[in-house]
């Protein structure tokens, strides 16, 4: 099923982010905030077969978090085959191709939005994951090398273990993409129109071009290009093949999302203005939320990630706990104890410290 065309217009959903969406982000994301769909930091296709290990945890959610979509990325389509099959067998909602992140490292392999310069190679990895996922509805896991299969297996008894109701067949999930409006220069409307030949079940836009990075403003004008590019697509095909848009770039509240909501765009993916605010979703903007519910949410989130990862992995989390501390007295002294934080004991001691009822408005 395309959940895409359930979702509820305008669609407002957790944007993907490596190194910040991971499983505790998003439970905390899904639980405080509730977006209409959630995505989650992007994960190699060559580390998926070469590595499976890392899929005990790159690959957890939580049943709060659906419609849940694993993200991934990589430049060789044999590789995003496979992992379709896997993120399929682990019973995610949908699959999403990154052709957005401009980081070098990614850029420099191929990978990422690099993948606008090589437009034949990009529609070559949506056709093979779109097979993977279709060769998985029909044979399952056949074909895929025994180490992979038996780490496929640990993760979805883990997954058994927090909650998550597995779907009990094998069924389609879509396949959607993530990308910019450009590599050097804008080119959203022919970039997406491109994307349109292998028919994605969603495209997403951020409004930058990789060159851009994060810098300057996101050009929403060229996602509402895009955005108006896709509808007369949608206008020349059946209901059941209409293809969503979503515009990604500098949404800094539930508000924002509104007025950025113009013409034939479906909805938005909110990114950094979600770091340590969650409520975001819910139209809150972050001085409303209460000093106490932030540290308490900050806790929550230091036990949940100390349960879902192991202890080396804390240090993950100390910028997540940064981003609920500001705003109040003493902010500065309360983020540099939680920088050195080691475990999600230290972070309730160094919490419970805070003075709640010396508020300041700047710090």
């Amino acid at each position: 099923m395309n959940f895409w065309q359930q979702l509820k217009k305008p669609v407002i959903g957790l944007s993907p982010m490596d190194g910040v969406t991971d499983a505790p982000f998003r439970y905390i994301a899904a639980k405080y905030g509730e977006p209409d769909v959630v995505l989650t930091e992007f994960i190699n296709v060559n580390g998926i077969y070469h590595a499976p290990e890392q899929l005990f945890y790159d690959f957890l959610y939580h049943e709060i978090e659906r419609p849940v979509v694993a993200q991934i990325y990589g430049n060789d389509p044999a590789f995003f085959y496979i992992a379709a099959k896997v993120v399929g067998e682990l019973g995610f909602d949908g699959v999403d191709i990154n052709m957005g992140c401009p980081s070098k490292s990614v850029a420099a392999s191929g990978s990422g939005a690099a993948l606008i310069a090589t437009p034949d190679l990009a529609l070559d990895i949506v056709r093979a994951v779109k097979q993977g996922v279709a060769d998985w509805v029909k044979d399952g896991l056949k074909d895929v090398r025994p180490e992979l299969i038996a780490q496929t297996e640990a993760t979805k008894n883990r997954l058994i273990e927090l909650g998550v109701s597995l779907p009990a067949e094998r069924r389609h999930i879509p396949v959607s993409v993530k990308t910019r409006i450009g590599y050097k220069d804008v080119v959203a409307v022919d970039w997406v129109n491109t994307l349109l030949k292998e028919e994605p079940a969603n495209i997403t836009m951020h409004g930058r071009t990789l060159k851009q990075m994060y810098t300057g403003s996101a050009d929403w004008e060229q996602l509402y290009r895009a955005a108006d590019a896709v509808a007369e697509w949608n206008s020349a095909h059946s209901s059941e093949q209409r293809i969503t848009f979503l515009g990604n770039g500098d949404v800094q509240s539930l508000a924002d999302a509104d007025k950025r909501m113009s013409g034939n765009m479906d909805g938005v993916l909110i990114g950094r203005a979600s770091f340590g605010h969650p409520w975001i979703f819910k139209g809150l903007d972050f001085d409303d939320v209460p000093l106490q519910e932030r540290i308490a949410v900050a806790i929550e989130h230091a036990h949940l990630h100390a349960r879902l990862k192991p202890e080396q992995m804390f240090v993950q989390l100390r910028k997540h706990l940064g981003w609920y501390m500001k705003g109040f007295h003493g902010a500065a002294q309360v983020r540099a104890e939680l920088v050195r934080s080691e475990n999600a004991e230290q972070v309730e001691r160094i919490l419970a410290q805070v003075e709640t009822t010396e508020i300041m408005l700047d710090n």
